[in-house]
């Protein structure tokens, strides 16, 4: 259907407007709040967990943001999965508003096979993704450290988390076209061992290359807002360290 991500672009922008690349927007503004709160939290305890001191490993690192991301799939796959179905609407007239296809989700296929399609898929993706993407940010933000010492600049906080935000990305991707291509079609996916079913069928359909597909979008998308993410988490928890003294 598009020659790649340009034509994306450019046919969005041609047949929806500019308002056709915020589609499928409401899910995630509505629940990141919520996802990302469940994110640094489970980040947090994942730490103690792992180890009962603070000066952490690099591997060590990823693999409590491995933990991490296992539970925040618990509310990442319900926020994809809608984001997604109203992104797939595409160049349709009659598209629907999130409240609709919500309905029409719940409605048709329930919690377990609407809401929730996909959980297994999203588990298995935000394991090693967010393992990187901590690992990522943490190596990096420590290399800067070595150069500027422990109060680093803005900027190197902002390029330390779009060092995470590839890492996510690279860590993930064939998991992520899984994920998409479940949560997106009419039926619900049937059987325990869909996830290599799919990998098989993505391989069979357009050979490896069809595993990384939207690769560098999504990768362009990562580095705003994994800088963001991270800088963010970063200066508002020293603002609140300095004001409450905890």
């Amino acid at each position: 259907m598009f020659k790649g991500p340009m034509d994306v672009l450019v046919q969005t922008i041609r047949k929806e407007g500019f308002l056709g690349l915020y589609k499928g927007m409401a899910s995630p503004l509505l629940g990141i709040a919520a996802v990302n709160s469940l994110l640094f939290t489970a980040y947090g305890v994942s730490r103690r967990i792992v180890s009962p001191f603070p000066d952490l490993s690099i591997p060590q690192i990823g693999l409590a943001g491995a933990m991490a991301g296992a539970a925040n799939a618990i509310l990442a796959s319900p926020v994809e999965l809608f984001k997604i179905r109203m992104q797939g609407q595409y160049g349709n007239t009659g598209d629907r508003r999130l409240s609709k296809v919500f309905k029409d989700t719940w409605a048709t296929h329930g919690f377990r096979h609407g809401v929730m399609r996909g959980f297994w898929a999203t588990v298995a993706r935000e394991i090693p993704a967010y393992g990187a993407f901590y690992a990522g940010f943490e190596f990096a933000k420590r290399e800067y450290r070595k150069r500027y010492g422990e109060n680093l600049p803005v900027w190197a906080l902002l390029s330390s988390g779009s060092f995470g935000g590839i890492s996510y990305w690279l860590a993930c991707y064939p998991l992520d076209v899984v994920k998409s291509r479940v949560q997106l079609r009419d039926a619900p996916v049937k059987g325990v061992f869909y996830i290599t079913d799919e990998l098989r069928a993505i391989v069979r359909e357009g050979g490896t290359r069809a595993l990384f597909k939207g690769l560098s979008p999504s990768l362009l998308r990562s580095i705003p807002a994994a800088a963001a993410t991270f800088a963010t988490f970063e200066l508002s928890r020293d603002f609140l360290r300095s004001f409450t003294g905890v």
